[in-house]
């Protein structure tokens, strides 16, 4: 047996070896591609991140086997398995390099983006090293805040006991400095930020002239409580002259409800002055009612009511109720339970004031929410209270992944359905929607209440699964949609990062791809829930072509 001398420790650049050959295959790893492309400072970013994943995972199983006292190899034998193993590292990273930019150029054009820049292959790698360099000092001072716990606690009780507890002291420090500590005080700010921006860097405008709309001189809402999104949406949808322009005959004026954050801090305050508002301006007289939930900074698509309203003729009423300023990624991690209680409330306090109506004279009744919008409002569908007099239907655009009835439904699909595209029951009740089509399958007739799930094949915040980390979803083993490259490989761990970051720049693609939910695929899904009178093919296409120039927000025109 070798002796203590015939071993050493293996480092390359003052490094231990074996992390850093890990961090090595990692970085390679980082410049496959997966569902969004990146531009040069995203990719080195991620980059960065996966190398200094793969360091500090090296390190973990270093110190595992160190630990565990599991022999060492002699030198020598160790020495020739570590340069086989750098050289494949390498090799696999001179690969990745030479491949990235083919790589993403086709993520690229299958989106019908233009070709990545040129010259974008150093500045990867120098963001990659100063980002890797960051990770790597942080883990650095964790680690020597454990190795000075352990010392003074093995002072005073045996060293297994003191390597736990200072194992448990550490990672609480850890926490409270960031999720407890540091990020609150960030999302604090960023709150007060959003709003602050929301009353200041709105271009000042006078409430509407007419007194009847929302925020007018009669209406029960403070026009300066709304905040840009609600006054863009107030104000910017279509009115009665552009649908007459679409339809050819006379036409209502649409009516949409909103409420801002800023109007009173209790969301049942807020949900009932919604449907006080709602009720004077005559919503439960129209033929077509919604009640829609916005996204984290109370953004509502202009698409999509703006096609519903094209389609009814203006006969039609849309409420919605402001629960947050961040922006939805932050709203879904720091702000979870205002946009569920807000939305659970305006739900059933609409929906109780709807239930309580003659059934020939009242609206038919629709849920609708995009990305957070979607994940609340589902939530806010309260199936005891409402068994017995349901709404018509419901239209989800983007459900983010942890939304549970959406869950459920991919869950319980068809035999043979894919998870991207699923069939569930024939389509009597719920059916799936994307760019590339869903509602052109042959299914069973629809029952009374009629649900579409809008879901894009390349979106993150859709198809983004925690169990990535150790295994492959089942939407990477089935056909693959037009968008998504078949480079795209799993790689545990890896594919787990690249999706995080495809959430982060989801919106950065075409309408029709990744998380850009536009007009032109809101259309076919709203006629199929809703039924508009005299409404087939024919007249979904016109309205498309009809508001071509605007089609990636609204139909309002200029």
């Amino acid at each position: 047996m070798a002796g203590p001398r015939d071993r050493e420790k293996l480092e390359l650049a003052g490094m231990p070896a074996w992390p850093l050959v890990a961090a090595i295959l990692f970085l390679a790893a980082s410049l496959t591609p997966s569902l969004i492309p990146r531009d040069w400072a995203v990719q080195g970013v991620l980059s960065g991140v996966l190398a200094a994943a793969g360091y500090g995972l090296g390190r973990l199983l270093l110190a595992v086997w160190r630990g565990l006292g599991l022999t060492a190899l002699p030198r020598r034998p160790a020495r020739m398995i570590l340069g086989l193993a750098l050289t494949a590292v390498l090799a696999a990273l001179a690969l990745a390099l030479w491949r990235q930019g083919i790589w993403q150029d086709d993520v690229r054009l299958r989106m019908g983006m233009p070709p990545a820049e040129e010259a974008r292959l150093l500045r990867i790698l120098a963001l990659a090293f100063a980002v890797f360099a960051v990770l790597a000092g942080a883990g650095l001072l964790v680690q020597r805040a454990f190795d000075l716990a352990r010392r003074r606690l093995v002072r005073v009780m045996p060293a297994g006991a003191a390597n736990v507890l200072g194992l448990v002291a550490v990672t609480a420090m850890v926490v409270v400095l960031t999720r407890d500590g540091l990020i609150d005080r960030l999302m604090a700010v960023a709150d007060e930020s959003y709003e602050t921006a929301q009353k200041l860097f709105d271009p000042e405008r006078p409430a509407p002239a007419d007194p009847g709309r929302t925020g007018g001189a009669e209406s029960l809402v403070s026009w300066g409580a709304l905040g840009k999104p609600g006054r863009d949406w107030v104000e910017g949808g279509v009115d009665a002259a552009r649908i007459t322009e679409f339809t050819g005959r006379p036409a209502l004026r649409p009516i949409r409800v909103y409420v801002g954050r800023a109007e009173e801090d209790d969301p049942q305050i807020r949900a009932e002055l919604a449907l006080a508002e709602l009720i004077r301006q005559g919503g439960f007289e129209r033929s077509v009612l919604v009640i829609a939930s916005p996204t984290g900074t109370g953004w509502l698509d202009p698409g999509s009511f703006d096609a519903l309203e094209m389609m009814h003729g203006g006969d039609t009423a849309s409420v919605a109720v402001q629960y947050s300023y961040l922006q939805s990624p932050l709203a879904l991690i720091f702000e979870t339970r205002a946009g569920l209680d807000q939305a659970a409330a305006v739900i059933q306090t609409v929906h109780a004031y709807w239930r309580d109506l003659p059934p020939d004279r009242r609206p038919r009744l629709y849920i609708h929410g995009l990305s957070l919008g979607a994940w609340s409002s589902m939530y806010g569908i309260n199936g005891f209270r409402m068994v017995s007099d349901p709404p018509d239907g419901a239209f989800w655009a983007g459900p983010p992944f942890p939304s549970e009835m959406w869950r459920r439904a991919v869950a319980n699909r068809d035999a043979g359905s894919p998870q991207s595209l699923p069939v569930l029951d024939e389509g009597e009740t719920v059916r799936f929607v994307s760019h590339y089509g869903g509602l052109d399958r042959a299914y069973a007739p629809w029952r009374h209440l009629r649900v579409i799930f809008l879901q894009y094949s390349t979106d993150p915040i859709v198809f983004f699964d925690p169990a990535a980390l150790w295994r492959a979803p089942d939407w990477m083993t089935e056909p693959r949609a037009p968008d998504i490259s078949p480079a795209f490989r799993f790689i545990p761990l890896v594919t787990q990062v690249q999706l995080a970051m495809d959430m982060v720049i989801a919106l950065s693609v075409p309408g029709g791809h990744g998380h850009s939910y536009y007009l032109a695929d809101y259309v076919r899904p709203w006629a199929a829930i809703t039924q508009p009178p005299d409404w087939g093919e024919a007249e979904s296409r016109r309205l498309i072509g009809f508001c071509a120039a605007e089609v990636q927000q609204g139909c309002a025109g200029p």
